[in-house]
């Protein structure tokens, strides 16, 4: 019997510490030691056969997992066309970057399919250079990703530090204040901001601020990058963080719900103007694995099932519901609540509280993450299928992770 089917966690955690992350193991050991082997819908399975509601996965399962209409296009794909040869042109990726183009900003036409967040970060500052665009401007605790390039983005010392140099004429400024972007953005700038920070703890901007960034952008002659890998198709409770302020950036970012819990795939997707250097050229930046039939059956099965089955709308009434319900029961040690959408932030006291709430949690069978920026704001992206029980079951976890918290502190 192998190691999968058996489920045994002290099986698994030994190949761990040999094989993959002594470290991932260590913290394993400190939530419990579980093993996940099945998901489906807003639900993981664990070795044991314990069930857990998965209110995180890092903003990946809008629409849950193992969504049938995802599942059914990418295994009717596997079995009759799962990779390209690359030489000849190949319909599904047609049909991905036309159903894109068809819920994004007005004017961004033109996709170029990659395989995570971070290689559409990369894709993007290659681009923006390509067009003279040398200097890179982002916010501080901002997150895009942790290669080369994206980290040089990334305004976290704790990821930085041990890889520098970095890219070099990069400069971080304050998020959601627009006048110290002004003071530094030239023609020669590519600006690379969230709509709402997701890993900088759920940092929702002051209105206006994208619209004054896509103004001094355009006024300078500067780039105009908004990353919506984590905050994007319908996470928001609106198709694009964009929508909020009818912004049309040169570039936008697309990953995590684009997969649609299933294969891992991102975009980065460009206005004609932008895109002309790589349209020019398809050569220019490629990648073997990029633009997959598997990858774009997901694709295009999670764009047609978040319209078919009005994710979105959902997506905002659902992110209320919980937003006033975790409001409501919210002890001293939970300083701030606030999220827009599905992407809901619950501040504590210290690291230590929130280290805490998220062991409190597991105990009850609820999965959240920690912010990679911010380790005091403990970030749920439940998926915009939740019913009702699934609701009643995350607030009375909640209400009772506080009760044992307080005991703690």
């Amino acid at each position: 019997m192998t190691i999968q089917a058996e489920g045994s966690a002290t099986a698994v955690l030994d190949l761990y510490r040999r094989h993959l992350s002594r470290g991932r193991a260590r913290l394993a050991e400190m939530t419990g030691g579980q093993v996940e082997l099945s998901s489906h819908g807003a639900h993981v399975f664990g070795a044991d056969g314990r069930r857990f509601l998965d209110c995180g996965g890092y903003g990946v399962f809008l629409l849950g997992h193992t969504h049938p209409a995802v599942v059914e296009a990418v295994v009717a794909q596997v079995r009759t066309h799962p990779m390209a040869t690359r030489l000849l042109l190949e319909p599904v990726a047609a049909e991905a970057a036309a159903a894109l183009a068809a819920v994004t900003p007005p004017g961004l036409n033109r996709t170029h399919f990659v395989n995570s967040g971070s290689e559409a970060t990369e894709a993007a500052i290659k681009l923006a250079r390509a067009h003279g665009k040398t200097r890179l401007i982002s916010a501080v605790d901002g997150y895009h990703g942790k290669t080369t390039g994206a980290l040089a983005l990334t305004a976290k010392e704790l990821y930085q530090a041990p890889f520098r140099p970095l890219l070099p004429e990069v400069t971080h400024v304050p998020y959601g204040d627009a006048a110290a972007l002004a003071g530094v953005v030239g023609p020669d700038a590519c600006v690379v901001l969230e709509p709402i920070q997701g890993e900088g703890g759920v940092n929702i901007p002051p209105d206006g601020y994208l619209t004054d960034v896509q103004r001094i952008c355009r006024a300078q002659g500067a780039f105009f990058v908004l990353d919506e890998i984590q905050t994007g198709l319908g996470r928001l409770g609106r198709w694009w963080g964009a929508d909020r302020e009818a912004v049309t950036p040169d570039i936008l970012l697309v990953g995590k719900g684009l997969s649609g819990g299933v294969v891992p795939v991102a975009a980065m997707v460009a206005t004609d103007a932008a895109y002309a250097p790589f349209d020019r050229d398809p050569f220019l930046h490629t990648s073997t694995f990029a633009a997959s039939p598997i990858a774009m059956a997901a694709a295009l099965a999670a764009v047609r099932t978040i319209t078919a089955e009005n994710l979105v709308d959902r997506a905002a009434v659902l992110g209320q519901t919980l937003l006033d319900g975790l409001r409501a029961i919210a002890p001293a040690l939970v300083t701030g609540i606030r999220g827009a959408g599905l992407l809901i932030g619950l501040e504590t006291r210290d690291e230590h509280v929130a280290g805490a709430y998220m062991l409190e949690l597991l105990d009850r069978g609820v999965l959240v993450n920690h912010s990679l920026n911010a380790h005091k704001v403990i970030r749920l992206t439940p998926p915009a299928i939740l019913t009702d029980t699934d609701v009643t079951w995350l607030l009375t976890a909640f209400a009772d992770a506080s009760a044992a918290v307080k005991g703690l502190f």
